[in-house]
């Protein structure tokens, strides 16, 4: 928020604008093997799909997709202030242009509110990215991760249980591979080591959809996200962070030694993946319940991704080492032999085109030069 997931060896002219920088790539459990979907859309392209956590990074991104697409989007957000509520704000103005897009503000733990949404648009496909997110927070204020990745998963899972969802697609994290050693990371891993209380809440979170397939037939699949960066990202992450320091001429804090590495995986091929999992439709298996993982096949050192960024921005950069904290990964990478297999996806921008759309979008965003 293991199952048996895939073997190893088998688990998106004119220069575009910042403001359509986010969609240029997207045009076109150890639990048992993921053999296949079934090949018919969940539901009917006139039905509204749900979005939880409209306004954040991930949610705004596939929303903006599927009404590009002629979906009706109903989305939630609670709007919290874990950072910058403007942000939030203006990624939702975007999303109002659009006439078949709607807005609750509503807490996933709200049960009554949640119900009465569910009741009155019968949603047949959900797709949950609202989370508590940030790995460091989370060894501040756990009670937080709880409420909402698990207290507040536990309230959705009701509910499509309750309204006859189909498929449920959620949002899972590369964080819950942990202390697992080798990489790339396979589904089939057993994930069950996790370095902090995000990743505990997200492993938590997958578990609890197995078992609500299991008990309850309902479909789900989670999708364990690598690093996503790009055009309308969160404050705390790398390429936002680093971006801010790099204008103010700051030294970028790096927390330990920079020589962790990341599948740093750009906004838009995250948002093709997802929607390709979600035109497929349910797993085709009991119980209805598959893991895939969806990042960049290829990683970098912290290090390089600060040196290409500022090439990019144009700036100086100094760095000043800190104590690594506790809780952090030294590397992540994913195996997507499972997204090749069953969806035929495949990561499509690098990383220095991604950086390049993301200081296109950052620097009209911000207003600088």
């Amino acid at each position: 928020m293991s199952a048996q997931g895939s073997p190893r060896a088998g688990i998106n002219g004119r220069e575009p604008s910042a403001r359509s920088a986010l969609f240029s790539a997207t045009a076109s459990y150890r639990i048992a093997a993921i053999k296949s979907h079934s090949q018919q859309p969940e539901a009917p392209i006139s039905a509204p799909i749900l979005i939880t956590g409209v306004a954040g990074f991930i949610g705004h991104a596939v929303a903006a997709a599927l009404l590009s697409n002629g979906r009706e989007v109903i989305g939630l957000d609670n709007l919290n202030a874990y950072y910058d509520p403007a942000l939030k704000q203006a990624r939702l103005a975007r999303l109002r242009e659009h006439e078949k897009f709607a807005f609750h503000r509503l807490d996933l733990t709200d049960e009554p509110g949640m119900q009465a949404l569910f009741g009155a648009h019968e949603f047949r496909q959900v797709v949950h990215l609202a989370a508590q997110a940030g790995v460091r927070y989370s060894i501040e204020a756990p009670g937080q991760y709880l409420s909402s990745n698990i207290a507040g998963l536990t309230v959705l899972l009701e509910c499509c249980v309750r309204h006859g969802a189909r498929h449920l697609l959620y949002a899972s994290s590369s964080s819950v591979y942990g202390d697992t050693e080798q990489t790339p990371f396979s589904e089939n891993d057993a994930a069950d080591r996790p370095r902090n209380v995000y990743a505990a809440t997200k492993r938590a979170g997958e578990l609890l959809a197995y078992a609500y397939a299991r008990i309850h037939g309902l479909p789900s699949t989670g999708m364990r996200y690598f690093t996503v960066y790009g055009p309308w990202g969160r404050p705390d992450m790398a390429a936002m962070a680093f971006a801010k320091d790099l204008l103010a001429g700051r030294p970028l804090k790096v927390f330990g030694d920079g020589r962790q590495r990341r599948a740093f995986t750009y906004i838009g091929d995250v948002v093709r993946g997802t929607l390709a999992v979600l035109e497929r439709g349910a797993p085709a298996r009991q119980p209805p319940a598959a893991l895939y993982n969806l990042g960049s096949d290829q990683d970098v050192e912290l290090l390089e991704f600060i040196r290409m960024l500022a090439g990019e921005m144009g700036r100086e950069c100094k760095v000043e080492f800190r104590p690594e904290p506790p809780g952090e990964m030294r590397a992540t990478l994913p195996g997507m032999l499972a997204m090749r297999r069953d969806f035929g996806f495949a990561p499509q921008v690098g990383l220095k085109d991604g950086l390049s759309q993301f200081v296109r979008w950052h620097r009209e965003y911000y207003g600088w030069e």
